[in-house]
C-alpha cells in the first residue's frame, strides 16, 4: 500500500473501520522542490513526482488537511510546515510533506494462511467470494488477515505472482460488510484487460439489498456524482450530475420483492463508485436495511409498537451488516475471449433475515 492509500483510509476510503489518531501527525513522505521551479499548483506538482498517484487522491488529501508546505526560509529557521489547499503554488525550495495522523507502517503484504472461496481459476485469473465481514486491503487497524493476505498464500507457489505489485491482483473492491465476488488478475496482461473492461463499464454486475420503504415503481436508475461527504468524511454523498464535485455514477435498480416497510431489491452497476449503491439508495430515500454508516440503523418505516420494535431489533441482530450482496459477475475473459459469467448464493444471514420478513408479510 503507498502513502495515499493509507491516506484513503484515514479519512474513511475503503477501510469501514478507520478511526483517528491519537492528534500526532506523522510524516509519510517528504520531497524539497528543485531550485528553479516556476510557481505550479502543488496537486499538479504532486501527481507528477509522486508514483501511482492521481490529481483527485491529491486534492483530496489536501482538502483533508494532509499536505503540508515550509518555505525554504521558514525551513532554514527551524519552523515546520503549515496545511495547504490543493491550488497553492510550490515556489523553489519548498519541502512539501504529507502528515497522516498515524505512524507509517510497513503494508508489505506477505502471505497469510486464510480460508479462501475459489469459484473459479485458470491461469490468467480466478473468481473468490469474499464473506462479509472480511476487510479488502491492508488499512488502518487492518494490517493482517485481509483477502489480499489470503491471495497470496494461494499463490504463493507461483513464481510470476507479487502481492506487492500493483500490477497483477484483485481488479475491483467490495466493502468490509459486503458479501460476494471478486476478480483477481494473475498477470498484468489480465489485469490491464480487466481494468480496461471496468473503465468502459464492460463488465456485468449485479447487487442484491434490502432496503427501507416500499417504491412506487418496479425498477428505475439513479443518476448522481458520488463524491466524499463534506459533514462526514467517512461516508460518501451524491451531487448533482455533471457538477464540479464527486465522480459520475449510474444505478439501475429493479424490485425483487416487497415487504410492506422494506423491499428487496437488484442494483446493476454502470459505474464503481466507493459506496455507490449505499450513497444513490439513501439519496432517494430508501437506505440500506442495517447500514449503520448510512442511517439504515434505525427503524425508518413501520409502526410505534413495542412488538415492532423488538422485531426490528431482532431482524438487526440476525443480520448485523448492510443487507448488501454482489451476486453476479460477468466479462470477457482476457485471453480466450469468451464471456464468463458467475453467480454467488445469497450468504446465510441474508437468507434468514429475507425469510424473517416473508413470514411477516404472510402473517
Amino acid at each position: 500500500m503507498d502513502e495515499l492509500e493509507l491516506m484513503d483510509d484515514a479519512i474513511g476510503e475503503g477501510d469501514e473501520d478507520a478511526q483517528g489518531g491519537d492528534g500526532q501527525l506523522y510524516e509519510h513522505f517528504r520531497i524539497e522542490v528543485d531550485r528553479g521551479q516556476e510557481p505550479l499548483r502543488i496537486d499538479k506538482y504532486l501527481s507528477e513526482h509522486m508514483q501511482h498517484q492521481t490529481r483527485n487522491r491529491i486534492q483530496a488529501a489536501a482538502e483533508a488537511g494532509f499536505i503540508h508546505v515550509c518555505s525554504a526560509a521558514d525551513h532554514l529557521q527551524g519552523k515546520e510546515g503549515k496545511p495547504v489547499k490543493s491550488n497553492y503554488k510550490v515556489r523553489s525550495g519548498d519541502i512539501i510533506t504529507l502528515m497522516l495522523d498515524r505512524p507509517h507502517f510497513d503494508t508489505t503484504i506477505e502471505p497469510e494462511d486464510i480460508p479462501l472461496d475459489v469459484r473459479y481459476e485458470d491461469d490468467a485469473l480466478m473468481v473468490i467470494y469474499k464473506p462479509a465481514g472480511m476487510v479488502v486491503h491492508p488499512g488502518c487497524g487492518n494490517f493482517h488477515g485481509t483477502l489480499v493476505h489470503a491471495i497470496a498464500w494461494h499463490l504463493r507457489e507461483l513464481p510470476t505472482y507479487d502481492p506487492n505489485d500493483p500490477q497483477v491482483g484483485l481488479v475491483h473492491r467490495i466493502d468490509k460488510d459486503t458479501s460476494g465476488l471478486l476478480v483477481v488478475a494473475k498477470t498484468p496482461e489480465a489485469k490491464t484487460s480487466l481494468g480496461k473492461q471496468f473503465f468502459k463499464h464492460e463488465t456485468h454486475r449485479s447487487y442484491v439489498a434490502l432496503v427501507w420503504g416500499n417504491f412506487v415503481e418496479d425498477e428505475g436508475r439513479i443518476e448522481g456524482n458520488i463524491g466524499r461527504d463534506p459533514k462526514d468524511r467517512l461516508r460518501m454523498a451524491v451531487f448533482p450530475p455533471g457538477s464540479e464535485t464527486g465522480k459520475p455514477a449510474v444505478t439501475h435498480y429493479r424490485v425483487l420483492e416487497r415487504y410492506g416497510y422494506t423491499t428487496l431489491v437488484e442494483c446493476r452497476l454502470e459505474t464503481g463508485r466507493t459506496h455507490q449503491i449505499r450513497a444513490h439508495m439513501k439519496h432517494i430515500g430508501h437506505p440500506l436495511f442495517a447500514d449503520e454508516r448510512y442511517g439504515g440503523c434505525e427503524i425508518l418505516r413501520g409502526e410505534r409498537t413495542a412488538s415492532y420494535k423488538a422485531y426490528i431489533q431482532n431482524c438487526f441482530n440476525l443480520c448485523p451488516r448492510q443487507v448488501l450482496h454482489a451476486k453476479t459477475l460477468g466479462f470477457v475473459h482476457p485471453v480466450t475471449g469468451e464471456q464468463m459469467d458467475f453467480t454467488s448464493d445469497l450468504p446465510s444471514d441474508m437468507q434468514a433475515l429475507i425469510e424473517k420478513w416473508r413470514k411477516r408479510l404472510k402473517e
